[in-house]
């Protein structure tokens, strides 16, 4: 890929908290980046400033398109405008 090639939407997955022992929510991060290790490094930042005390993240790829629905299309195009788009959801536990 060169410089001049727009570059994918990267999504990371895994699971956030916001105290330690607490209880766990999923999380998917949307942002664009140079590449995995900023793309991660990017990531725990923004989850940090967003008040979560921990992370795991589990897998991490581009985007193959924007998603059909909210809350994810609304996090694409943030991630497109240069934005990390955080969505978190519950998940059993």
């Amino acid at each position: 890929m060169n410089d001049n090639e727009e570059r994918p939407v990267t999504i990371i997955t895994g699971r956030v908290w916001k105290k330690k022992g607490g209880k766990p929510e999923g999380v998917h991060v949307m942002l664009v980046a140079p590449d995995d290790d900023s793309a991660v490094r990017l990531a725990l930042e923004s989850l940090a400033a967003e008040g979560y005390a921990e992370a795991e993240l589990d897998q991490i790829g581009d985007m193959e398109g924007e998603p059909d629905d909210e809350p994810h299309l609304s996090a694409f195009q943030g991630a497109l405008e240069g934005e990390v788009s955080i969505v978190t959801f519950d998940v059993p536990i």
